[in-house]
Formats: C-alpha cells, structure tokens, sequence
C-alpha cells in the first residue's frame, strides 16, 4: 500500500503564511503524497511551487460552514481551477440539508461539479453536525450530483472522521464514489482504521508523521 498517495498534505489555517504554504508544497514533493489541500488564496502559490511534480492541488470552496450560495460557490471553484486547482473539496449546505431543502442541496454540489469541469470533486458533509439518517441521504445526493468523493469533516467544527461515519458513508456509496477521512486523524494507527473502514484518502495534516510512521513498520 502507497499510503503516501492516499494523503492530501492539508494546511487550511487562517494564519498561515506563504513560507508555511511553500514548505507544505516542498514536504508534498519530497513525500510524494497525493495533493496538498489549501485555502483557495493559496491556489496558484502551491501551483507553482508543484508544477514540476505529480503532487496534485486541491483547494476547499464554500469552507469552512458550507452556507455560501450556490452562485458563490460556483464562482469560487471556477476561479480555483482557473489559478490551478486539480480538485475542490466543497462543503454542503448543512443547513439546507437539515431542513430538508434536499433540492438546494443537490443543486448546490451539481453547481461545484459543474464549475470543476471534470476535475475531482470531494463533498465534506461534517458528520458531526448530522444523524445518520441525514448522512446517508448527503451521500445519496452527492452521487446524485455526479461528486467523485464524500467527505467526513471541515476539521474546523465540532468533532472530525469517526471510523463508524467512514464504514456508513461507504455502505451507502459503494464503488459509486470514493470516501476522505479528515479531521482529528494524528497518528498512523487512526490512518489506518479509516482505510480499514473504507477511506481511499486521508486528509491530515500530520502527512509525514504518519509515512514516517509506515516506512518504519
């Protein structure tokens, strides 16, 4: 197993800086993990500093609360792309979702698949703000609005992946779509438990912590 390249290097600190930005890109290379995940400010900086590798750039729109409008959030992801972005990870209209508004949800995420033009799209669903009941509908309707991924957590709200949240979202998307585990993930052995579950990627920002860990098994 390439655990390497189940692993988006994730920096979305408000506070980080350009230096930070460009030693997350360096630390990407040098690892050789999948993408690295930042803030969409940070887009054509990390672009550059990968143009030269196969380490991917994916960026977070509608983050980290999700209740920006569709039109933003298509806005938002075109411009991505436009400075560089290879994949979005959107955050859903949670709201919506509880509400019900199961129509805005879908046309939400089809606005991001649509704005991302064939590039890989992952849909944050924050399981920690949600039943079960609503987190298998999130997924039925990210499948429904042709996404590539859901996703666990923002990291940024109240609790992130659970192993348990991992093994449902991929009970009810199968080989439809693909799962990310993020938020709260630390250490290779918590890494390893939502691969177990069904995660094909793990979003951390302890990347090399955790490889380090693996090469030394």
């Amino acid at each position: 197993m390439n655990i390497n390249k189940m692993i988006d290097h994730t920096l979305l600190k408000p506070e980080a800086t350009k230096e930070m930005i460009e030693n997350l890109c360096k630390e990407a290379k040098e690892y050789d993990f999948k993408s690295v995940c930042v803030n969409p400010y940070w887009v054509s900086t990390a672009y550059e500093e990968l143009r030269d590798s196969d380490v991917l750039v994916c960026t977070v729109v509608g983050f980290p609360l999700g209740a920006t409008t569709k039109e933003t959030k298509f806005f938002e992801t075109d411009f991505a792309v436009q400075e560089g972005a290879d994949e979005i990870d959107m955050v859903i209209n949670v709201g919506a979702l509880k509400s019900k508004q199961y129509d805005v949800v879908l046309e939400d995420i089809k606005s991001v698949v649509q704005a991302a033009n064939g590039r890989t799209v992952k849909v944050i669903i924050e399981t920690c703000l949600l039943s079960d009941e609503e987190k298998v509908k999130a997924c039925e309707l990210s499948m429904e609005a042709g996404a590539n991924f859901v996703k666990t957590s923002t990291g940024f709200s109240t609790a992130g992946a659970k192993v348990e949240d991992v093994e449902l979202m991929k009970s009810i998307v199968g080989d439809n779509l693909e799962v990310k585990a993020s938020g709260g993930i630390r250490d290779l052995d918590t890494a390893l438990k939502m691969i177990e579950a069904g995660a094909t990627r793990l979003g951390v920002s302890a990347g090399v912590q955790i490889v380090k860990e693996y090469q030394s098994k």
